[in-house]
């Protein structure tokens, strides 16, 4: 196992992306420490993709530095393609090619010698449970095996970085929590630092060590999963839903005791944020009775990264459409990007 570094695995300091004259990404900094697992999250549009390509070098940075692995981006990319490897959110391994075929072709395209190259691929495929279909079809496999496929692509080459883009878009609940384990078990076993986006905020709240939260171009948050819960004025959610609707509800539920801010969901569903989920469903259904309505559903819940992304965003994460593939395959060390 590689021991940890001090200096941080990614550095990017006030980093600028212009399109003419439209910004897209508005000088972000921070550092994602060697080992870690770092969220990025953001509605479509918030200039994540734009960012994530800065730092895999595929689009030049129009100021400030991104430092991968201690190259710059800039300035040493060829450097900086040989630490990273990248996953993205579609799937582009080759339907037509074994699943072997698929990792020794990648590997070839990277210089990996070919007594390593065996070895890595050997040790990846039992890593993600495909050694029994190293000879199949990668056209036969399941989407989830396909993806675990593409997971091992992007690792055959040894890298200390791995940037994975939306890695469990797509895939059954089974199936994500067998990626997830497998990404965390390849983290601990080869020490990886890992970047990942997801619109699934149980993922990002269970699996990063930090979450930034970008939006417009900018970065508006950054912290642990629970710091940020904890930032978000109300300490509970209280979910209820009405047997009729009125453009009332929100002025009403507003004035309930504890209560920060109200989101309507759907037709009679409203998210209320709380100091105290108790005190202000109490006072609910005691206002309910007695203006003779009909209460649906009523439940309590802790603040969740949803509420978190609602409060700095002002929408919700699971709204938002999820985009095409942000990512294609970073050029191999020579080539231009």
């Amino acid at each position: 196992m590689t021991p940890r570094s001090d200096q941080p695995a990614i550095a990017v300091q006030n980093i600028v992306k212009r399109y003419g004259d439209f910004e897209a990404v508005k000088g972000i900094t921070f550092d994602v420490a060697d080992g870690e697992i770092f969220g990025l999250l953001g509605p479509n549009g918030a200039g994540k993709s734009t960012l994530i390509r800065m730092m895999t070098t595929l689009i030049p940075v129009t100021e400030g530095k991104a430092i991968i692995a201690g190259h710059d981006v800039s300035r040493d990319s060829d450097a900086v393609r040989r630490m990273i490897g990248v996953i993205p959110q579609a799937l582009t391994s080759d339907i037509d090619l074994t699943v072997e075929e698929n990792l020794s072709i990648y590997a070839k395209l990277y210089d990996v010698p070919k007594a390593r190259r065996e070895q890595n691929i050997n040790e990846l495929l039992e890593a993600v449970d495909l050694t029994k279909w190293r000879n199949a079809q990668t056209k036969t496999l399941s989407g989830g095996m396909r993806r675990r496929l593409e997971i091992a692509r992007g690792l055959v080459h040894n890298p200390r970085i791995f940037f994975l883009d939306e890695p469990t878009t797509g895939l059954d609940p089974v199936s994500r929590v067998a990626v997830w384990e497998m990404l965390n078990n390849l983290k601990n076993k080869h020490h990886l630092t890992m970047l990942i986006t997801t619109h699934y905020m149980d993922e990002a709240d269970r699996l990063c060590d930090r979450i930034a939260i970008v939006d417009h171009g900018k970065l508006v948050a950054l912290d642990t999963p629970m710091a940020l819960k904890a930032n978000v004025p109300g300490a509970n959610v209280v979910e209820a839903q009405f047997a009729n609707e009125s453009p009332e509800w929100p002025e009403r539920l507003r004035q309930l005791a504890g209560v920060t801010s109200v989101e309507s969901q759907s037709a009679g569903m409203y998210r209320i944020l709380t100091s105290s989920g108790s005190l202000t469903t109490t006072q609910l259904v005691e206002m309910t009775a007695g203006r003779g309505e009909t209460i649906k559903s009523l439940s309590v819940q802790n603040t969740t990264l949803d509420d978190v992304f609602v409060h700095y965003t002002g929408r919700a994460l699971r709204d938002e459409q999820v985009k095409a593939a942000a990512f294609v395959m970073p050029p191999r060390p020579g080539m231009q990007p």
